[in-house]
């Protein structure tokens, strides 16, 4: 017989879903203080804080695993601006962002809590409502899972690569303020994509100021556990990758990732004349084959050369590397043009710009990034035209993305 004032007649998913809310409400409360608490010190020309709270959001539902429970967020007013960009600093929220509308697992919400730089003693109580009295969520337990996850990483790091093949390599150095005192946290990070079009982690490691060293070490390692060459790597024009590939795997062609040249770009001109660039460098990297690219760019250098030399000179200098990918199934251009497997990962944390102070180490930093990135892999799509990436690693030529020659045998 239901019991009256439940939901669908069960109170244990009654019980549940209150706690998951007074979870939710006191790990918001307990950031937005902390944020607060943070910028206490500064105040306007008449002395008043220019960081505090303002009230809540509307409710809203978010999706969890207890089923949807209703967030009411508070709300904080920063009235500091950028001094690079002139613009209002926001406040967003490490556990629940604005667009969020469903809750990640406990797994992943731990990596990503300690990415942001927030303290265990911030989220623990919170979380340990959620978990239950009797299993909760303790910092003795938070320091086990993070020993356990370092103990998991290092076994990732050092496993058997001979037995896999990646074709598509992509690369990036990520640096992230993982509640260190010291300097930043460069981790060294690169997915690639096996012959079925999946994608999966390659490697993870801590770099030194992403340097042509650190690269050459890391890649070094790969190739003696038995990393095959890839066929193509993406990174940013900027790596010491690189110079680290060309010694490592030099018959692997390079690409050049179009979401930071055009960053680049866009930094060397006014903005005024973005909009215009933006348009003008679509018509390169978005352009129906490699030869109406270089009309495009021709156009660009036309049109901005007389007044911007450096922007042009940022695509000229580097335009074989920019149109690689014209050279690879038209299926594969959209994720060849950038990082953005690596990007999308870490969009959350890595742009963060305060040091949250605590006893962070890198390795421990380095480890949770690991579990951040293996729960996001779980999500990851493959290719598209998976089939194509077989024929990618057997030398198959194509001309504007069509398959023109077929080799006489394709790997299986």
């Amino acid at each position: 017989m239901p019991v009256p004032g439940t939901v669908d007649g069960s109170l244990i998913d009654e019980i549940v879903r209150d706690g998951a809310r007074r979870m939710l409400t006191a790990a918001l409360e307990a950031e937005v203080a902390a944020y607060i608490a943070a910028h206490a010190g500064e105040l306007d020309e008449r002395g008043r804080r220019l960081v505090v709270r303002n009230g809540h959001a509307q409710p809203r539902q978010v999706l969890t695993s207890a089923g949807a429970v209703e967030v009411v967020a508070p709300r904080v007013n920063d009235k500091r601006t950028d001094e690079v960009t002139g613009e209002r600093r926001r406040f967003s929220s490490a556990i629940l962002p604005a667009w969020c509308r469903k809750s990640p697992k406990i797994t992943e919400v731990l990596p990503l809590l300690y990415l942001h730089g927030l303290s265990s003693k911030d989220f623990v109580p919170a979380l340990e409502g959620f978990l239950g009295t009797g299993s909760g969520l303790s910092a003795a337990v938070v320091t086990r899972l993070t020993v356990q996850w370092q103990d998991e990483a290092r076994v990732f790091s050092d496993r058997d690569l001979s037995t896999v093949d990646y074709v598509y390599l992509w690369a990036d150095g990520v640096h992230l303020n993982v509640r260190l005192d010291e300097e930043k946290l460069c981790l060294l990070v690169m997915i690639g994509v096996r012959v079925d079009g999946t994608k999966e982690l390659v490697a993870l490691a801590e770099g030194y100021r992403e340097s042509t060293g650190s690269w050459a070490d890391l890649l070094r390692d790969c190739k003696r556990r038995g990393m095959r060459a890839p066929v193509l790597a993406v990174g940013d024009g900027a790596l010491g990758f690189w110079s680290a590939l060309r010694e490592v795997f030099p018959d692997t062609r390079e690409q050049r990732c179009w979401f930071h040249e055009i960053g680049n770009v866009l930094s060397a001109l006014p903005k005024s004349a973005h909009p215009g660039a933006k348009r003008a460098l679509a018509e390169i990297w978005n352009a129906e084959d490699r030869d109406h690219a270089r009309r495009a760019v021709a156009a660009f250098k036309l049109g901005y050369s007389a007044k911007f030399g450096k922007a042009v000179a940022t695509i000229t200098d580097d335009l074989d590397e920019l149109l690689a990918f014209y050279d690879f199934p038209a299926e594969h251009w959209v994720h060849l043009r950038t990082t953005n497997p690596i990007e999308s990962t870490f969009a959350t944390v890595r742009h963060r710009t305060k040091v949250t102070k605590g006893p962070g180490s890198k390795a421990a930093g380095l480890a949770m990034a690991f579990k951040l990135i293996e729960a996001a892999q779980a999500r990851w799509r493959a290719v598209n035209a998976p089939h194509l990436v077989a024929l990618v690693r057997a030398g198959a030529r194509f001309e504007r993305g069509k398959l023109v020659e077929r080799p006489a045998q394709v790997a299986a």
